[in-house]
């Protein structure tokens, strides 16, 4: 005959109240670092979690079990989530992994300013309080060729302010083939909104002319507008007037030119077998008044945005309210001053990670992925491939590579996006692309360094 399971058979009992669970030592160890009471709370969470699995047919966990899932909880809640990682994808400015990595001389930098005092805004030749502008300023009018410049945390930041500072209330001319979006929502036309200027989009969006510029000029203008489309390309038909052409319109008619070139880049790329990116230096001899460009991407450093050009509209830009708003910090600062100083010193293609990697030939990139897939006994290929600039630089611009190829078959029972999720979720977590059936590396983007702990990770995956 059957017997009703009595309240002592339940496996429910089994399970440990929260202080026997507490009294464990790894969770005293934990509550030591965390406190009692959030310690105590991802405890009961974790026993409210075994109850549903027993609710569904699991049996109960024992002791070592729910501990280890309070400290696995404990380490996801309290631990920064903020990792580095090692890109092997080939995307050199891989926006999602931070774009361009600074030297190391510039990271070293940014170290010692974040640990200690500086003279952020102290002039210790007076003894008396001083400007962050005056330590990147000389550095940026020398390379550059402009007459003043000032730095802030972005270049969107960058852009925003200076139309608040020299159009709020006032017509601004921009072509509309230029009214673009940029990443994560930036639509020029919004910004300009924001800043309280007003848009006056002229011609098509192929084709502008200088003519149209001049004829949407009235005494409501403030400034015309160039914005280099810097993450796509119009291709065939097409015409974008000159920014000398434009500078010689805008002092015609006493306005401001303005010249939001995105990406920083000092280097001539077409030098790397790439398409010619706009630099600032080209847009400030060419007569613009204004030029607008980012500290990381192909400039390769810390996150920021600069402006250069003429000084009285510089110092507009200074003294507008907004300013201390989006002023830079101090680490950021020691960075961006070292990696200024690598173009100073010419010796950015080969200090700059951005450029190292660029410019690194193609037989060395061959030689590396030949002795990475020589580790892995036949599972891997090395493949002739391309690397992408990425980042919002060089749209569709790319440069040959060598690619250790890894088929689907060298992961017997296993997906490839699984094999790449266990890659991502490791330490390091490497970051690789899929594709066509293959998952691949690319030697390009991997850190002098990193080498030795990718092949360790993958290594590890293969087993």
């Amino acid at each position: 005959m059957f017997a009703a399971p009595t309240l002592t058979s339940s496996p429910y009992r089994n399970l440990p109240a929260v202080d026997r669970l507490l009294a464990e030592p790894r969770l005293t160890a934990l509550t030591g670092v965390f406190g009692q009471q959030r310690i105590a709370g991802l405890a009961r969470e974790a026993l409210e979690t075994a109850r549903a699995a027993i609710g569904s047919g699991a049996p109960a966990q024992d002791l070592d079990q729910l501990a280890a899932a309070v400290e696995a909880a404990a380490e996801r809640r309290f631990e920064t989530g903020f990792r580095t990682v090692i890109n092997a994808t080939g995307v050199v400015l891989q926006t999602n992994l931070g774009r361009a990595p600074v030297s190391p001389e510039a990271a070293a930098a940014m170290a010692e300013a974040a640990s200690g005092y500086s003279n952020l805004e102290y002039d210790l030749a007076l003894g008396e309080r001083g400007s962050r502008h005056g330590h990147l300023e000389p550095m940026l009018t020398e390379i550059t060729g402009a007459e003043a410049a000032m730095v802030v945390n972005n270049n969107a930041a960058a852009v925003l302010l200076g139309l608040m500072a020299v159009a709020a209330g006032k017509e601004v001319v921009v072509s509309r083939g230029q009214a673009v979006e940029i990443g994560g929502g930036f639509r020029i036309p919004d910004v300009l909104r924001q800043s309280g200027a007003r848009l006056v989009e002229v011609g098509t969006t192929n084709r502008t002319y200088l003519e149209d510029y001049d004829a949407a000029v009235t005494h409501e203008s403030a400034a015309l507008l160039r914005v280099h489309t810097s993450n796509f390309r119009v291709i065939g038909f097409t015409h974008e007037t000159p920014v000398a052409e434009l500078a010689s319109l805008a002092r015609r008619r006493g306005l401001l030119l303005l010249d939001d070139l995105g990406s920083g880049c000092l280097l001539d790329t077409s030098v790397f077998g790439l398409a010619k990116e706009p630099m600032p230096q080209e847009s400030i001899a060419a007569g613009a008044d204004l030029v607008f460009f980012s500290g990381d991407k192909l400039l390769g450093g810390p996150q920021a945005g600069i402006v250069a050009g003429r000084r009285d509209a510089v110092d507009r830009l200074k003294r507008h309210p907004l300013a201390r708003a989006l002023r830079i910090d101090k680490a950021t600062l020691a960075g961006l001053a070292v990696t200024l100083s690598h173009y100073l010193r010419n010796e950015a293609r080969d200090k700059v990670p951005v450029w190292l990697m660029i410019s690194r030939p193609l037989p060395q990139l061959e030689a590396t992925a030949r002795e990475w897939a020589g580790r892995f006994s036949g599972r891997a290929a090395v493949e002739e491939g391309r690397s992408m600039i990425g980042g919002g630089s060089l749209p569709e611009e790319s440069l040959p590579t060598r690619l250790v190829a890894f088929p689907a078959s060298s992961f017997t029972g296993r997906s490839l996006a699984s094999v790449a999720a266990a890659l991502r979720t490791g330490a390091p977590p490497v970051v690789a692309r899929i594709e066509r059936d293959r998952l691949l590396l690319d030697p390009r983007t991997v850190l002098p360094g990193e080498e030795p702990s990718l092949l360790k990770r993958m290594g590890e995956v293969l087993r």
